[in-house]
């Protein structure tokens, strides 16, 4: 979206707030009101450790919703109701409402550096433990009211090649499939194909979003970052690194409590022309309510070739991407993730603060639409 779009949208009320009404108003009285479609998204967060200092710096920059991030139960594999119970108070006493956990396994990391990694790898009798695990806290999570929870069914991790210039001195996060080259030629996996992927998948989401349904928690499963070739990276097919791929997806074990942490930065790499294409996708997974959070970034470029940049200066008109998801009536947040790095702001507080402002404004200018 263009600055001058962006301002003129935000300003609209500011414009006509001072007007003297017309004669035809005035001799008619005041214009019956017009039906209003609010708009209920909002800016959140999912940096992590959930700490004091952490939420105060959500609420200093007017964030009050987020992913939070319970203390690892190490060994024992699951949380218990006193570790949520503590995460979801100290939230609340910052007035931060926690939406969503991360699980503390089924993370973004390649396997060869994962320790939990059965329920990818197929490997019985260890994923069920592991899914029984996951049983466990989405138990819990309803027990102490934390409507869902994200996590990834990932073998390869985030893929990238080298950083690229940005302005400012910024770098940017870049996948260049022809530059590419893998450190092994397999990792610990082997070779799997997308038969085996799917088997994997089903197994793991026939067991757990039963559980989800008895609970009223929503899993917001993560898209691969990037995609790959048909044929495989390091011998994986990653089946999630389509659209096609999601659509079968959200169809297996259809549920409410079934869907995508939905990430419009992965979705936009999976595609020709994510500028053009990425709407009706918006569309298609929004009215069917498979759309549980935003990470609401932007890319230069397209599949096989992009770099990840600051939300104004990327293909996607994200202006646009908030008015689709308003359209199709996501409430959920909108959170920024994988922002450029700042070598002079090593922890990346000033680059999350820029995108929370971003975001801030755009919802602002959505806001300011719907009164009209």
């Amino acid at each position: 979206m263009k600055r001058r779009e962006f301002l003129t949208a935000a300003g609209v009320t500011l414009a006509t707030a001072g007007r003297e009404p017309t004669s035809a108003s005035a001799a008619t009285g005041p214009a019956a009101p017009q039906p209003r479609n609010p708009v209920k998204m909002h800016v959140g967060c999912q940096r992590g450790p959930t700490s004091p200092a952490m939420l105060q710096l959500f609420k200093r920059h007017g964030v009050e919703h987020i992913c939070g991030y319970p203390p690892n139960p190490g060994p024992r594999g699951h949380w218990t109701t006193e570790e949520l119970e503590r995460t979801r108070d100290q939230c609340e006493a910052h007035r931060i409402h926690l939406d969503m956990v991360a699980l503390p396994f089924l993370t973004s990391s390649h396997i060869d550096h994962e320790k939990r990694g059965a329920i990818v790898l197929g490997q019985s009798p260890e994923r069920d433990r592991d899914i029984e695990d996951i049983q466990k806290m989405i138990q819990t999570c309803a027990k102490v009211g934390i409507p869902s929870f994200k996590y990834n069914l990932s073998l390869l991790g985030v893929l990238r090649t080298h950083a690229t210039p940005g302005r400012g001195g910024a770098s940017h996060s870049t996948w260049r499939i022809a530059e590419a080259r893998p450190s092994t030629p397999l990792t610990r996996a082997g070779h799997v194909t997308e038969e085996i992927a799917w088997e994997r998948i089903t197994y793991f989401l026939d067991r757990v979003i039963p559980v989800c349904n008895e609970n009223k928690v929503r899993a917001a499963c993560h898209p691969h970052d990037p995609g790959v070739p048909p044929e495989g990276y390091q011998g994986v097919c990653r089946v999630l690194g389509t659209v096609d791929g999601l659509k079968k997806f959200v169809s297996i074990q259809e549920s409410p409590y079934h869907g995508l942490n939905f990430c419009l930065g992965t979705v936009a790499e999976m595609l020709a022309d994510p500028g053009r294409e990425i709407f009706d996708i918006i569309r298609h997974f929004g009215r069917r309510q498979k759309i549980f959070n935003i990470h609401f970034r932007n890319i230069r470029g397209h599949r096989g070739d992009f770099q990840e940049v600051y939300p104004d200066e990327g293909d996607v008109d994200m202006f646009q991407a908030a008015h689709t998801l308003h359209e199709v009536g996501y409430t959920g947040m909108l959170m920024p993730d994988h922002v450029p790095h700042n070598p002079s702001d090593p922890s990346g507080s000033e680059d999350f603060a820029f995108c929370y402002g971003y975001i801030k404004g755009i919802l602002r200018a959505l806001e300011a639409q719907s009164d009209r």
